[in-house]
């Protein structure tokens, strides 16, 4: 355990000496977000946040885990590390010139097959070539939803902190320390670049910092294993853990095709944020309700590791209608 602490101060320490430096990068090269009438900052805002994260969790881990009394596939981790490095340049070339969206998706698409091929996939009692469908589905979906919801100030990095608090604490109770080691990087520099990216931000992260968490939190959470239970009941954790980000994507999804727009290529203020906005919360209450949220939908995780048939699709069918019933209603607002 104390391995993990040392691992997420580092990450956190690294991010918080290291986003100021980008920042200023940023400004030098150009690297900025222009105001726009979807969003919500009203001056030139720097990007390349999402480099001071992938680099400070990243160099933490591999700084670190030669010192962790463990053994791993040197594949998995080069697949990995090259899968991340694919989504973190398809991010700064999107942030830099706006890919269109079949470019970015073939793009995460290549990184998630580098991935199925070094043999990090979901292994479900299901037939292979479904494991691998369901693993690419997974991967680009998270990828994607965790972009989706990088629209407010500090938004994307604290969910993405609680996500991998989750992972840490999961992965710690069943020994998978090269997981919780990722995890334990994920958590500090989000933390530490929070402190720059928390409304007012000075910074943002960009689609590479967005995509990077959510493509990285995602393979974390198809390797984590639970030997207490059977996975016909835990493949439900990780969905459990990235809640937030599925719930956001559904509705957007659901609101915009009710709306005969296109969800995939057309930006606009209908997320859960901005909805908590309209509903009166100022921005950092928003945030804030939404960090509370990823919780609770952690926490449901947390409890489905240890239920049995029963109780994991009691409860889990009952945040489903429970998360419908909330699409309805934020819906029925807005209209």
């Amino acid at each position: 355990m104390r391995v993990f602490v040392i691992i997420f101060l580092t990450a956190l320490t690294l991010a918080a000496i290291s986003t100021p430096l980008i920042r200023r990068l940023a400004v030098w090269t150009g690297f900025v977000d222009m105001p726009a009438g979807r969003k919500l900052h009203s001056a030139p805002m720097p990007l390349l946040g999402g480099l001071a994260i992938a680099a400070s969790a990243l160099i933490a881990f591999l700084l670190l885990v030669s010192i962790l009394p463990i053994t791993f596939q040197a594949t998995s981790v080069i697949g990995a590390v090259l899968a991340c490095t694919i989504i973190i340049l398809v991010g700064l070339v999107d942030d830099r010139r706006h890919l269109p969206a079949w470019l970015k998706f073939s793009g995460q698409l290549i990184a998630a097959l580098i991935l199925v091929y070094a043999g990090v996939q979901v292994r479900l009692n299901i037939p292979t070539w479904l494991n691998i469908a369901v693993t690419i589905i997974w991967l680009v979906g998270i990828t994607n939803a965790m972009n989706f919801m990088d629209n407010m100030d500090g938004l994307s990095a604290g969910v993405s902190g609680v996500a991998a608090a989750f992972i840490l604490l999961l992965a710690t109770f069943n020994n998978q320390h090269l997981v919780a080691a990722l995890a334990a990087g994920i958590l500090g520099a989000c933390l530490g670049f929070l402190r720059y990216n928390f409304k007012p931000a000075r910074i943002f992260m960009g689609d590479a910092g967005s995509m990077f968490l959510g493509f990285l939190l995602a393979v974390l959470c198809i390797q984590l294993r639970f030997p207490d239970n059977v996975n016909f009941v835990t493949w439900m954790v990780p969905v459990f853990i990235m809640g937030l980000p599925i719930f956001d994507t559904s509705l957007v999804i659901i609101s915009r095709t009710r709306r005969h727009v296109n969800p995939l290529t057309t930006a606009g203020k209908d997320h859960s944020s901005h909805r908590l906005v309209n509903r009166g919360f100022s921005q950092r209450e928003a945030v804030l309700i939404l960090y509370l949220i990823a919780g609770a939908f952690g926490m449901v995780g947390l409890f489905i590791t240890s239920a049995d048939f029963l109780e994991g699709y009691v409860l889990g069918f009952s945040v489903f209608v429970f998360g419908l019933v909330a699409i309805w209603q934020l819906e029925r607002g807005s209209s």
